[in-house]
């Protein structure tokens, strides 16, 4: 707990300064914009990809297998697409944007501050440079914290995941662990290759571990901001993608969240007895890319 609460607190400083910064200090607003559009497209696409994977795996191997009797009953009210839009990228209170429950909201507030800096000086600004000292000084503080980082991990992973199995829903949660760990072996190297040549797949497996054992303990992408942001500096990445990248990549680019909502979807559809068919799989594909943004700060 002492670990989680330490990470949490940091990592909504950390996303605001790192984003706003990285932003503030770029060549031009146009090379922000250009950095940040390619990197939600990619977000997007390999979301749908592991949703399309996922769909595919539970048409092979339905998560339900069996007849259930169901209990009716009323359902609650839901809210329309226009509400969940604002909800997703803004707050109404200013105070309500510093928590890990709103990093969506936070990020828009610090990409908008951003471009207000460039407007206004951009890196010769004073704001600028103060907004980077500190992003360097947070990294420093999370340095710090991680020395903790093995007491935490083990602690977290045996508090979160030890009743998980003895369910009786190990059938659908066996079919998600398999299958993500696949995906994570065979679309990262080639996302690696894609984005950074020959020898980049090695390179990313050296720098994993840090960052996929505080994720695995802490059940939360925001925690691994400040060590991803950090791992990619060590492997040659650019300082100034990677203060746009990490942070965003942590709240978009959930695709292990767009294959558990599609899984949840063909669980649901197995206990009800309703035919999961290309029609509805479209849609929960849908679905499933644009809800898996909303999961990330949920630990």
């Amino acid at each position: 707990t002492v670990f989680l609460n330490l990470m949490f607190c940091i990592a909504v400083p950390t996303v605001f300064c790192s984003i706003s910064s990285s932003i503030a200090n770029m060549q031009s607003a146009k090379r922000a914009g250009k950095i940040m559009g390619v990197t939600i497209a990619t977000f997007l696409t390999t979301a749908a990809i592991a949703a399309v994977i996922m769909y595919v795996t539970v048409l092979l191997i339905p998560p339900v297998t069996g007849e259930y009797a169901m209990i009716e009953g009323e359902v609650g009210g839901t809210l329309g697409v226009a509400d969940m839009i604002v909800n997703f990228f803004t707050k109404p209170d200013f105070t309500e944007l510093w928590s890990r429950r709103a990093i969506l909201p936070l990020i828009v507030a610090a990409i908008i501050f951003g471009f207000g800096i460039q407007m206004c000086g951009g890196r010769e600004s004073r704001v600028a440079l103060l907004l980077n000292d500190l992003t360097d000084i947070l990294l420093k503080v999370i340095k710090l914290i991680s020395y903790y980082a093995p007491v935490g991990f083990f602690g977290s992973l045996v508090a979160t995941h030890g009743s998980d199995f003895v369910s009786h829903y190990a059938r659908a949660l066996g079919i998600y662990y398999v299958v993500s760990v696949i995906y994570l072996l065979i679309s990262s190297p080639l996302y690696a290759r894609f984005g950074g040549g020959k020898g980049a797949a090695k390179v990313m497996f050296r720098h994993l571990f840090r960052p996929a054992a505080t994720a695995f303990g802490t059940c939360s992408s925001v925690a691994t901001i400040p060590v991803n942001m950090e791992v990619s500096e060590d492997t040659g990445v650019s300082k100034e993608v990677s203060d746009i990248v990490m942070p965003l990549g942590a709240t978009m680019h959930m695709d292990g969240s767009a294959m558990g909502a599609i899984i949840k979807v063909a669980f649901l559809f197995g206990m009800f007895g309703k035919d999961f068919g290309t029609g509805e799989a479209i849609l929960a594909i849908v679905v499933a890319v644009f809800s898996s943004v909303a999961m990330s700060g949920i630990p």
